[in-house]
């Protein structure tokens, strides 16, 4: 079942040019796939689907030749980073080795998380604005999650 949702996920992203997770989970649900956006955040996680610049402008989620070793690269920089991942309200706070934050923050920028709307990087402090509390609680579970793969 599993298999089968990733091959549809990537043939509705070739098909369509899908920006969020939202989007996504509408297109399966119009197919006929009955999954929550928790299960869809994962997919695009396990399948290491990355954002790219969409011809109509905006951005859309696509899985490219260097994408694997694109987030192998910025997971490996992240995961040396970040020492501790604590959320308030719709902000997230990570804070890292001294001098690693502006790394790990452009880290947290190439991988692309939906939910995300910004980032803010210090010497060994990256704030991370999302755009609601549940936002902040389901990114703080994504990088908790990075961490510890």
């Amino acid at each position: 079942m599993k298999k089968d949702r990733h091959a549809l996920i990537l043939e509705l992203i070739d098909k369509y040019d899908v920006g969020t997770q939202e989007e996504l989970l509408e297109k399966l649900l119009t197919v006929g796939v009955d999954v929550t956006q928790a299960t869809v955040s994962r997919d695009i996680k396990e399948l290491r689907l990355i954002k790219q610049p969409a011809p109509g402008g905006g951005y859309k989620y696509s899985q490219g030749v260097a994408s694997e070793e694109k987030y192998m690269k910025y997971y490996a920089i992240f995961a040396e980073s970040v020492t501790l991942v604590d959320y308030a309200q719709n902000i997230c706070m990570l804070k890292c080795h001294p001098g690693t934050a502006p790394a790990a923050c452009a880290a947290i920028d190439a991988i692309g998380m939906p939910e995300v709307l910004g980032t803010l990087a210090g010497d060994d402090t990256i704030f991370i604005l999302c755009r609601s509390e549940r936002a902040a609680q389901n990114t703080m579970k994504e990088i908790e999650t990075l961490l510890k793969s």
